[in-house]
Order: structure tokens, then C-alpha cells, then sequence
């Protein structure tokens, strides 16, 4: 069985960011333990370079997970810290247009404030080369929010063989777990929303 890839984007670049990933990656790592073969592959990305960042939003994965500030004060925009590195989907969706290839992934993990509203959904739509199960934010979050559901997430999808689920399938119910049991190791609704979307016209059209 081919190990699941998991790709971690640091778009947030300052020390609690930094943190963050060293706990999703050390919590990936401990699913390999004790087996010859990995189960899990991870690529993890922190550049302020845009060629660098959009290569890695399109490259082929099982789960996108992108942590970064969430802004959509004019456009949807994964946004650092500091304010100087700045990723747009709208910019995003251009790129792929051009390029013929949009994010193809299983899953989307948008670990960001407000990020699972409908203008987000919306352009996340506009750059997607196929269905996803994408999973965002409905309110502000912080790094307790984050970690709970993320470890919860994780845990759900790498104890879950997924035999006869395709890999968004197989997110869509690890998310659903995940969500489940934030609230009950919190007793607080959890901000975390999943959800299945399509490319919207205008991107299956540019990138068929």
C-alpha cells in the first residue's frame, strides 16, 4: 500500500507558525513508527518565494495543509505574520490558468482564521483541477484550536485504511471524527467546517 502525502505550507513565517508545523510534523513522523515502510510521506514548505509557494499548492498530494494568517479584506489571501509575503487565490487561480494545472489534492486543510467562509469557497472553486474536501474555519482561531483539531484530524485519517474511499472520501470522514471529538475533549463547538467542492465553470473550463 502506497504511503498517503501529506504537504505542509508555512505561509504565517514567524516563531508560533514555526511551532505549530514542528507539531503537525512531529505528530505525522509518530504514524510511521514501528512500520518497515513509511505510511505517510511529508513535504513541508515555509519560502517567501511565490514560484516556490504556488509550486507547492499545485503539486499532487493526499492533503494540502496550509498554515497562515486568513484574510479576505479585498480577495481571499494567505498571509504571513509580518505582512510582506502575501498569497492570493484569486493570484493562485491566474497561475494555474496559465499553467494548466490547478491544486490537485484530496484534501485542503486551510488552518487559518475564517477561512471556511463563502468568499473563500468560492475561490478555492476557482482554482481546483477536481473535487476536494475542504475543510476551513468559520471564526477566529488560535494555537489551541489548531493543535486539538489537527492532532484529532490526523490521528482519524492514519488509523482508517480507507479501503474502497477515494482519498477526499477518506478526509471527509476524518474531518467529520476530528470534529466530533473536539468537541468532546473541549466542550466547545468546534470552529473547524468541512466540506466537498467542485471546480467552479470557470475552472473546469481552463483547466480540462
Amino acid at each position: 500500500m502506497r504511503p498517503r502525502r501529506v504537504s505542509l505550507l508555512d505561509i504565517g513565517l514567524d516563531s508560533s507558525f514555526d511551532a505549530a508545523m514542528t507539531f503537525v510534523q512531529g505528530t505525522l513522523q509518530n504514524f510511521n513508527a514501528g512500520y518497515d515502510e513509511p505510511i505517510v510521506d511529508i513535504d513541508f514548505v515555509r519560502s517567501r518565494d511565490p514560484n516556490t509557494v504556488l509550486t507547492a499548492f499545485t503539486a499532487s498530494c493526499d492533503v494540502l495543509h496550509v498554515m497562515a494568517h486568513g484574510d479576505h479584506s479585498i480577495t481571499p489571501t494567505f498571509t504571513s505574520t509580518d505582512e510582506k509575503t502575501n498569497i492570493s487565490l484569486e493570484h493562485l487561480g491566474e497561475i494555474a490558468a496559465e499553467q494548466g494545472k490547478g491544486i490537485s489534492t484530496g484534501a485542503i486543510l486551510a488552518d487559518g482564521c475564517k477561512t471556511g467562509t463563502g468568499v473563500w469557497q468560492k475561490a478555492v472553486r476557482d482554482c481546483l483541477q477536481g473535487e476536494v474536501t475542504y475543510i476551513g474555519t468559520s471564526s477566529i482561531i488560535g494555537w489551541h484550536e489548531s493543535g486539538v483539531f489537527c492532532a484529532a484530524f490526523y490521528g482519524a485519517l492514519f488509523r482508517n485504511r480507507g479501503k474502497g474511499m477515494t482519498r477526499a472520501e477518506q478526509a471527509q470522514d476524518a474531518a467529520e471524527r476530528a470534529i466530533k471529538a473536539y468537541t468532546l475533549l473541549t466542550d466547545q463547538s468546534c470552529p473547524f467546517r468541512v466540506m466537498t467542492l467542485k471546480p467552479s465553470r470557470w475552472a473546469q473550463k481552463v483547466l480540462a
